[in-house]
């Protein structure tokens, strides 16, 4: 049987397919499929390229929405502040979403594709990622299982999540788990000790594992390779030397964190950064972006700050056991025209400026370029470039040992022991991204990263000396996002010397306070609940005893409020009593606060029980509350962008006064006496 009908002879028209004939309606399709056609001629009058340039124009425009929705999200930054303020137990909306995760993704692979001409890490970002998907997965195991929300097991996620998100960047379990410990929690549960043991050693084994698969290495080993003298790794007489570069990487960290919480809020201050940031947020990025790839571009300035390297091979040639000031006394190496990994040092040389002026020049100039960077509102991690700029601070540090003692240093036994610059660049490291971030774990990140523990005594003493510094003197870095983006945080109680421990809960506890009184009318209840913001209210005896008797939520009274009087009919004058006997709930109060509770204890209820507010009481009468959640438009989130000396200095005002005849501005002194 022929496959077209009509081609017999004298057919006029077109040939029709056989199973077209005897498909469901053929005139019907050959009339639409005829006046498609003929709609086709029509629009391809004008040409295809138009359609194509349209085309290209609404996709670029999708591309640009994308962006703006990438960086308008609650991606942008770091995560790790946000993540310290949800684990002591306040709730950010949507922080969490695991709509978020999309956008997250995309916008740490732009800044991670920038490699070094941004300088950006991705740790703080990982972080945040991995608790997204430990809240979506507690929520699904909830909805699987039948099990009520459980905020202790949710919490338990996600501590173990932050410290999946630092293993898992750098393969180093032990260093994940306590780094996420120092800069997360104020106070860690045993319990979830093990749990972030085991998800931390699963994720860095999987880390090492894949990049064995993906034939990066030959097995599982360190992310960063030295080779350290084993037998002798570094005489008596350097312990000295490792403390004073302790020193000095403290001094160079609190200068990072003054300059960087300054130059953020004059950012944020200056007129039209401010409208950047408000209105053209990918502009601001671009611009930013152009300027620093402009610097560091290899054939202009990033000739003099080794720019060619990516981030892992600036910290392999800094971590070089070879002193570069002496190997370049015997050769003078031309600059290659492709990056030698076998000899990164000649990214650093140059005949005139020598290594010493290489290494100056890039602090200097990444000093205030990493502080730019930061400021860029893309995903993006904060701890590698300090890492790695401490590691430049100890590099110059052991070179001008290395150049003072050329043959070494010799013992009473005749030994004579070689400096290793890159010991120092190793210590430096650790100790300024210590002081930084106020960890001491970042020692133990060191040793995990190169697999050497040869160093343990004088990178620790580094690490502490750099602590020492750096927590007399400025808050870490976390604590100065906290501070600029005014999150709700309870900071530190600082002033021991200046009598704290003599104020007590009366002098900075909040007296107006909203209650309900089981004698009100609904009209009264109503009122009340609809002209305030509170999601609970203290149930009391009455309006003249104010006897605390228990927790209303407004979630549960509106439906009672809503339903009651169109039961009850509206001639009679109903009470709150009368609702609550129709079952409406009422939470017991498990905690309240004397007047004469000090200000430690208080903190110390705080940090422990993770709660929002905390009635305070006097012989059963609700007389305040104390929150440490910032109020908006009560002024309290401005006065923690002061300095550490600024907010001492309060304090020792506010403890040199009689306390019992301090009563003053209420928000005032709350605001004087936290941080």
């Amino acid at each position: 049987m022929e496959d077209l009908v009509g081609l017999r002879e004298g057919f006029s028209g077109s040939p029709v397919a056989l199973q077209e004939l005897w498909g469901p309606c053929p005139r019907a399709q050959r009339r639409i499929r005829d006046f498609l056609e003929r709609v086709k001629k029509q629009l391809f009058r004008v040409g295809e390229d138009w359609y194509f340039l349209v085309g290209l124009g609404v996709l670029m425009a999708i591309i640009s929405f994308a962006m703006n929705f990438v960086v308008s999200r609650v991606v942008h930054g770091s995560g790790l502040p946000e993540m310290k303020v949800i684990l002591s137990g306040i709730i950010l909306e949507d922080y969490l979403d695991i709509k978020n995760f999309g956008a997250k993704v995309v916008g740490l692979s732009c800044t991670l594709a920038t490699g070094s001409t941004i300088f950006l890490g991705k740790v703080g970002p990982f972080t945040h990622l991995t608790s997204m998907i430990a809240a979506y997965m507690g929520r699904v195991r909830i909805s699987a299982l039948g099990e009520y929300e459980n905020k202790i097991k949710q919490n338990e996620l996600l501590v173990a999540a932050a410290a999946v998100g630092v293993a898992t960047v750098f393969g180093a379990p032990f260093s994940g788990v306590l780094f996420s410990i120092e800069v997360m929690s104020s106070h860690f549960a045993v319990w979830d000790y093990w749990r972030g043991f085991f998800s931390a050693v699963c994720g860095a084994f999987m880390f090492r594992l894949l990049a064995v698969f993906n034939s990066e290495q030959e097995t599982i080993a360190s992310l960063f390779k030295t080779r350290f003298r084993v037998d002798i790794p570094f005489d008596l007489p350097e312990i000295f030397f490792f403390v004073l570069l302790g020193f000095v990487c403290g001094i160079m960290g609190c200068a990072y964190l003054f300059c960087h919480r300054k130059f953020v809020l004059f950012i944020r201050a200056n007129w039209i950064t401010k409208k950047l940031l408000a209105t053209d947020k990918p502009l601001y990025s671009a611009l930013v972006a152009l300027v620093l790839a402009s610097i560091t571009y290899p054939h202009s300035l990033g000739r003099f700050m080794a720019s060619r390297l990516s981030m892992n091979l600036y910290l392999n040639s800094l971590l070089d056991n070879r002193s570069w000031a002496l190997l370049s006394r015997n050769s003078s190496p031309e600059w290659p025209q492709e990056v030698d990994p076998q000899n990164l040092w000649f990214e650093w040389y140059h005949p005139q400026f020598t290594i010493f002026g290489t290494l100056c020049f890039f602090l200097a100039m990444k000093f205030w370029m990493v502080i730019l960077a930061t400021t860029i509102p893309m995903p993006a991690g904060y701890f590698m470039p300090v890492f790695i700029y401490g590691a430049a601070i100890g590099r110059i540090f052991g070179e001008i040992l290395a150049t003072i003692f050329p043959e070494g240093i010799k013992t009473d036994d005749g030994v004579i022991n070689v400096i290793i610059p890159g010991a120092y660049a190793l210590a430096g490291a650790a100790a300024f991204s210590g002081s930084v971030t106020q960890t001491i774990s970042t020692a133990l990140l060191a040793f995990e990263l190169t697999g050497q523990f040869v160093h343990v005594l004088p990178v620790l003493m580094a690490v502490l000396m750099a602590n020492a510094v750096s927590q007399n003197c400025q808050p870490s870095f976390y604590e100065n996002a906290i501070i600029i983006k005014k999150l709700p945080y309870l900071p530190r109680v600082r002033g021991r010397k200046l009598n704290s421990d003599q104020v007590t809960a009366e002098l900075f506890m909040n007296p107006n306070i909203t209650t309900l009184a089981k004698d009100s009318t609904l009209d009264e209840v109503v009122k009340t609940v609809t002209s305030t913001g509170a999601v609970e209210y203290p149930l009391v005896e009455s309006e003249e005893s104010q006897l605390l008797v228990g927790i209303i939520h407004k979630a549960q009274l509106l439906p009672f409020l809503q339903a009651e009087p169109a039961i009850q009919g509206p001639k009679h004058q109903w009470h709150l009593h009368e609702v609550l006997a129709g079952g409406c709930p009422v939470e017991p109060v498990t905690l309240q606060l004397s007047p004469q509770t000090s200000l430690y204890q208080v903190h110390h209820l705080f940090e422990i029980l993770k709660m929002e507010r905390i009635l305070v009481t006097s012989m059963g009468r609700v007389v305040g509350f104390i929150s440490w959640v910032e109020v908006p438009g009560k002024g309290k989130g401005g006065t923690r962008q002061k300095t550490v000396d600024s907010d001492l200095k309060e304090l020792e005002w506010v403890s040199s006064r009689d306390s019992s005849g301090l009563r003053g501005s209420q928000e005032e002194f709350n605001s004087k006496i936290w941080f």
